[in-house]
């Protein structure tokens, strides 16, 4: 009886084996450029192990903000968004500088695919948020979460230099002007 009970738990831990999956990069500011890049099975894998560690939201956001930083760091391998630099100014001419709607962009493709894949267990993945200056226009651009039990959170990779963790805030927080000061 006790091997069948592991025998299950390795099963849930294993996961299916997950094949190379390919992700569209925006970078260059407004989705001007855009990059393929491929993320290996062992990578996928390595990320699944990862997230099977979350055993709340809260700790499941807490991985995802090194998860997503992961996934960029290996974009950068592959194309120019090495280069990218936490907010807009810190970038200069480098070709792989991202704006929000690059990082909004991506961030959202990134969670969609662990989303596709099962890895997320107390999240759901919704379209980008915008938060506006003076309640009027449209300064800044996010990936958005949902856990699942209520409570929307941004993932915002945007802040930190290419391969750092993203920043998660709460939504509300975020559009009242939260985060890190780039």
């Amino acid at each position: 009886m006790w091997r069948h009970a592991l025998a299950a738990v390795t099963l849930l831990f294993a996961g299916a084996a997950v094949a190379d999956e390919t992700v569209v990069v925006c970078y260059g500011y407004g989705c001007v450029a855009q990059a393929e890049i491929r993320y290996s099975s062992g990578q996928l894998g390595e990320i699944r192990r990862l997230l099977a560690y979350a055993g709340d939201p809260a700790n499941e956001r807490i991985i995802l903000a090194k998860v997503i930083g992961r996934l960029y760091r290996w974009a950068g391998e592959q194309s120019p968004v090495h280069d990218d630099r936490g907010g807009n100014y810190a970038d200069g001419n480098e070709s792989g500088k991202m704006d929000c709607i690059d990082h909004s962009t991506t961030t959202t493709r990134l969670l969609e695919m662990l989303q596709r894949y099962g890895y997320l267990r107390w999240h759901r993945v919704l379209a980008p948020e915008p938060r506006y200056l003076l309640g009027l226009i449209a300064n800044h651009w996010s990936a958005v979460i949902e856990e699942m039990s209520g409570g929307h959170y941004v993932v915002d990779s945007w802040f930190v230099n290419n391969g750092e963790p993203a920043v998660i805030l709460p939504l509300e927080e975020w559009k009242k002007g939260a985060g890190p000061d780039v």
